[in-house]
């Protein structure tokens, strides 16, 4: 009986795919051209509103009135401002809305943040039916309760005072619905039973643990909650008027009245309005997205 030796065949080794470097990790992965058109579209779209705003601040009420409407900036622009800065009293409305907002985002941030985190990481009882109610309340029009809290108001005496304007929007159902969902994922659990093992009472849990997990989260609720409150117009509107102590979007509600409303003082004050929303979202709007990346990533 013979046996034959067979030579083993070399191993083959396997082609090596090369990735581009877009695709590694760490990466930069550049946009083709379809993207960067579809971007500059979406980007001129959204600005032009407040282009259209500026080039109509910067003109008469009688060349607005003309067909077809101007394109290009006027002359009037700095006139224009300055008027509608006088006639509305925009130095003092701008102070009311920055201390109504300020406040506002502030304690909605934070009581928000730590009802969420109850909410998402704590047991006791009764727990899902109360963020069903708090859901609930989401689905009511805030229009509903305008009279009853019009007249808690009044037997306050709060009337055409700021903390009528302050008080109602100091919790907001959003914000502790936005937090929990955050905190279900970006809070390890490990992280609680951690801390609880090293004797942290739940006040150090929510001060060293919560808040700077849920940091990224904070910063865009907080920049929307600003948002939201400095646009309030109806509740400011109703409680506000009499003392000449107005929010800015009440202020504007008064600018430019006459038998022919003056459009360009109109759109002067509204340019004047948005400019410091655009200014806070200019200095901190890096500051979120780059939060909100890092909190992805870790996630």
């Amino acid at each position: 009986m013979t046996t034959t030796l067979t030579k083993p065949s070399p191993s083959v080794e396997p082609k090596r795919v090369r990735r581009p470097k877009s695709a590694r990790a760490g990466g930069t992965m550049h946009a083709g051209p379809i993207a960067y058109t579809i971007l500059v579209l979406f980007s001129i779209g959204s600005l032009f509103p407040l282009v259209w705003t500026a080039i109509a601040a910067s003109r008469n009420n009688n060349r607005l009135a003309e067909t077809p409407p101007p394109f290009w900036f006027g002359g009037n622009l700095f006139h224009n401002l300055d008027v509608a800065w006088n006639e509305a009293n925009l130095g003092q409305a701008f102070l009311n809305t920055t201390i109504v907002a300020g406040i506002s985002a502030i304690t909605i941030v934070v009581l928000s943040t730590i009802a969420g985190f109850a909410f998402a990481k704590l047991r006791f009882r009764g727990r899902n039916i109360l963020m069903l109610t708090v859901i609930g309340t989401m689905m009511v029009p805030p229009q509903l309760s305008i009279i009853p809290l019009y007249m808690m108001v009044a037997k306050l005496n709060w009337a055409d005072q700021l903390q009528a304007v302050i008080f109602p929007s100091l919790v907001s159902a959003f914000g502790v619905f936005f937090m929990r969902q955050y905190l279900i994922q970006a809070l390890p659990d490990e992280l609680i039973e951690a801390a609880r093992v090293d004797g942290a009472s739940s006040w150090r849990v929510v001060w060293h643990i919560v808040f700077p997990a849920a940091r990224p989260a904070m910063a865009v609720l907080g920049m929307l909650m600003f948002v939201q409150a400095w646009n309030d117009f109806l509740w400011p509107f109703l409680v506000l008027t009499q003392t000449g102590n107005p929010t800015v979007q009440v202020a504007l509600a008064g600018l430019g009245r006459g038998y022919t409303p003056d459009q360009s003082l109109i759109m002067a004050g509204a340019l004047l309005g948005t400019l410091p929303l655009l200014l806070v979202f200019a200095i901190f709007g890096k500051q979120i997205v780059g939060g909100i990346m890092q909190g992805a990533v870790k996630g």
